[in-house]
């Protein structure tokens, strides 16, 4: 790759409908960030071995008919990303090993990592795959998941939304909602719900006096105060502010349904050390509608 300090976006490959609409989207989104894509496909027909002879490989023809289907979604993968950004480099690879352990490996180098929300083999029940939760929980990478082909998905008047909780955790998330409304030219909808949990933190801090009212005030505050320098920084992005009483996920798939991209933390405000990944993430990376981007 000759933009090699640039760190690329990174796609994994299955040869599954999803993985090549994850392709389409990530070569978009490397477009729009001036970056190289790379395609990985993780190879683990050559850690396979035939049933009742252990130790014994897969016969050789077997591994070569196997690698000849992965070099055939390769190819397809690159004229899916030129077809789409076709000033954007292109590089593909074979890597042995599993998904989840060899896209944890390359995201140690990439900007973000990209895959569709099923894999092949996946159960028509299971919205998503192993590998997208794997990479969620343990990846230290934003990562979007992408979900089955939308011939609306980047309509100029579909907003980006993003989930705010007013915590520092929630930072990264706010950055890269601004800079993907921004590169796509898009408005960005800021959605911070309040719910009872909120109430209930002011009766511990003795402020059980406090109404409704006043309550929502404070919110619509705080929502204000942690957009403000985001504003100043990207001036060319129309922002609309959503406060509303209610549980976060639910809200943000409502404002999902209409959106080309939905932008969550991988925790939020409360969120304890030990969970990799929040409630409210794990539950919109499910039922989202629309992709997902898990920023850090």
């Amino acid at each position: 790759m000759s933009n090699s300090t640039t760190r690329p976006v990174l796609v994994g490959l299955d040869g599954s409908p999803t993985s090549f609409e994850a392709v389409r989207w990530a070569a978009r989104e490397a477009s729009y960030r001036a970056a190289p894509l790379r395609v990985v496909h993780a190879d683990v027909s050559a850690l396979s071995y035939v049933p009742d002879t252990l130790g014994t490989s897969a016969p050789e023809s077997a591994n070569e008919t196997a690698r000849e289907f992965i070099r055939d979604w390769l190819r397809s993968a690159e004229e899916i990303a030129a077809a789409e950004a076709p000033e954007v480099e292109v590089e593909t690879g074979i890597r042995t090993g599993s998904a989840r352990t060899v896209l944890l490996d390359e995201s140690s180098t990439a900007r973000l990592v990209v895959v569709g929300s099923r894999g092949l083999g996946s159960f028509s029940g299971v919205i998503l795959g192993s590998v997208a939760i794997a990479l969620c929980q343990h990846g230290q990478t934003p990562v979007a998941v992408i979900r089955e082909p939308d011939e609306g998905a980047e309509a100029v008047d579909r907003p980006v939304v993003v989930g705010v909780d007013g915590s520092r955790a929630g930072e990264p998330a706010l950055r890269w909602a601004f800079e993907a409304a921004s590169s796509r030219s898009a408005s960005l909808t800021a959605v911070h719900a309040w719910h009872d949990l909120v109430v209930g933190e002011l009766w511990t801090r003795e402020q059980a006096e406090r109404t409704w009212e006043s309550v929502r005030a404070d919110e619509e505050r705080l929502m204000s105060e942690v957009l403000a320098g985001w504003r100043a920084d990207y001036p060319d992005v129309v922002v609309h502010e959503l406060v509303v009483y209610g549980k976060p996920a639910r809200l943000l798939l409502e404002q999902a349904r209409n959106a080309r991209l939905l932008v969550v933390g991988a925790r939020g405000r409360g969120g304890l050390a030990g969970l990799l990944l929040g409630s409210t993430s794990q539950t919109l990376l499910h039922h989202s509608p629309c992709p997902v981007v898990v920023a850090r």
